[in-house]
Formats: C-alpha cells, sequence, structure tokens
C-alpha cells in the first residue's frame, strides 16, 4: 500500500494523533508520515505518506501552502494564539483597515521571523515549548521564512480574517503576534486552517471517520514514486 492521503484533522488533535489514528488503519509495518505539521488547535490539510511515498517527505514538506487565519487584535498570548490566558494590550486604539493592510503588505517577501517560543523547534536535542514549560527561558533567532502573498478577508475590531500562502517553516502565530505588534495592539491567532499543500487541496480531503467507514485504498492518492 503506497500513496498519499488527503485528511481533514479536527480541533484539538495533534498532527502525530492524527496520523496514528489513520496508522491504526492500515495493515501492519506500513509506514505513513506527514508532510507538515499543525498545531492542535489549528485544522484542515494534512498530507500523509503511506508507504514508499514516506520517500517524498522533504518534497511534499517543501512545497508551498495556504492558510486562512484569524487574527485577534487588543491583547496578546504566551503561544501568540488563544490557547493561554490573555494580557489585554491598554489603550489599544483599532486601526482603520488601510493602515491594517499597509501593515500586511509588510509581511510579504523573504521576512525576518522569530518562531513562537512555544514551537516544536528543537534546541539542543528538545523542543522549545517543552524547555519552556519547564520553566527555561528560550530564545529563539529570527530566521528567512517566504510570504507569498496576504489577502484581508474580512476586517471587524478586534477580528482580522487573512488569507495567507507561504512557504516551508513559516508560523502563522508569528505574524499575527508581529503584525498586532506592528500596529501597536497586540495580537494573536484565534483561528487556523491550512487549505492547500501544493498541488492539494483541503476540499479533497476527508476526515478520519470517513477513512474508518471507506477504508484507505479507495482514497489513496498513486502518484510516480
Amino acid at each position: 500500500m503506497n500513496g498519499i492521503i488527503l485528511l481533514d484533522k479536527d480541533p484539538g488533535v495533534t498532527s502525530a494523533g492524527a496520523v496514528n489514528s489513520v496508522k491504526r488503519l492500515l495493515p501492519r509495518g506500513v509506514k505513513i508520515g506527514h508532510a507538515g505539521t499543525l498545531d492542535p488547535f489549528a485544522t484542515g490539510l494534512l498530507v500523509l505518506m503511506i508507504g514508499k511515498a514516506t520517500k517524498r517527505c522533504e518534497d511534499l514538506m517543501n512545497q508551498p501552502k495556504q492558510y486562512d487565519a484569524t487574527i485577534c487584535m487588543g491583547a496578546t498570548s504566551e503561544t501568540d494564539d488563544s490557547e493561554t490566558p490573555l494580557q489585554l494590550v491598554e489603550g489599544a486604539t483599532p486601526p482603520d483597515e488601510v493602515p491594517l493592510q499597509e501593515v500586511l503588505k509588510r509581511f510579504i517577501g523573504d521576512i525576518q521571523q522569530i518562531p513562537p517560543a512555544y514551537s516544536a523547534l528543537k534546541i539542543s536535542g528538545k523542543r522549545a515549548c517543552d524547555r519552556v514549560r519547564a520553566g527555561e527561558t528560550v530564545e529563539l533567532r529570527p530566521r528567512i521564512v517566504r510570504v507569498y502573498d496576504i489577502t484581508l478577508l474580512h476586517y471587524a475590531w478586534p477580528s482580522a480574517k487573512v488569507r495567507i500562502d507561504c512557504g516551508r517553516g513559516t508560523y502563522i502565530r508569528a505574524i499575527a503576534r508581529d503584525v498586532g505588534k506592528t500596529l501597536g495592539v497586540g495580537g494573536y491567532l484565534t483561528e487556523l486552517r491550512r487549505t492547500r499543500s501544493g498541488s492539494f487541496n483541503v476540499d479533497q480531503a476527508l476526515t478520519v471517520e470517513q477513512l474508518r467507514v471507506d477504508g484507505i485504498e479507495p482514497h489513496l492518492i498513486v502518484q510516480s514514486i
């Protein structure tokens, strides 16, 4: 059994947990992996590689990705999302749509981004988020990531819904944080959904429940490996 399965990940499930749920539906010994982690609170497209398709991991990881995200302004959080307590920004003045659009444009292109402290990036072999939870102070270096486009879909203070097309390693939580910081009002992510990865679209994806009913093989995408 070799090929790709497109999974629509549920909220509250880790990417590893989603992979394990599908793995239980496979014959014993069949390899499985995913091409790009989604945060537990996020939903949407998780590209799963099965059998010999796992050899395509780097290629699939390097594909451009698209996200629909909701940025909430007027507050910040340690995790840059709504999973931890919020700290309100006193005196935050709601920006008009034009200044917001101008700030969003600054985050298009090759940009320097500091990953969130609560991330899976490893520092001396240990994930940054695990070090933070253990009480350690973590300093992550900025790195260059590529953002192809940001479109403002809807804005009504304090929320701005955006569509972001970006390259590998881009943290949408960090964009939310940095947009809010640039505007002087704070910002964090309340919703995140991956809608596309390379040529694959979330409209093609299935839930774990659908795969349990139908089985894996009817939905296996077989490509040259």
